[in-house]
């Protein structure tokens, strides 16, 4: 289970308007999917926020965050391995 902290990277952010600005940068508050990530601080405001990126939604885009601590990256078992067949054929000419 990841700790709360307090961060000392967020000891400079100011808060207006309700939006949490580091040096001029927009800081957004962070996802279900990034609870229990170790990289989470929280803002004496009551707020939640990556520690590493200011947009954490955006690095759940596609798959995982490459910044999350709490999740393993998926290994493909199946055995199927995409090849360029180029490289294939000179491979296969060289005799490997």
């Amino acid at each position: 289970m990841a700790k709360k902290q307090t961060s000392t990277i967020l000891e400079s952010a100011v808060v207006k308007d309700g939006i949490l600005s580091l040096n001029g940068v927009e800081m957004q508050q962070i996802i279900e999917k990034c609870e229990g990530c170790d990289r989470v601080v929280t803002h004496e405001t009551g707020g939640k926020y990556c520690a590493s990126y200011a947009q954490p939604a955006a690095k759940w885009g596609r798959k995982a965050c490459n910044f999350a601590t709490h999740v393993r990256a998926e290994v493909d078992t199946t055995g199927k391995v995409k090849v360029n067949p180029l490289k294939a054929s000179k491979r296969a000419a060289r005799g490997r």
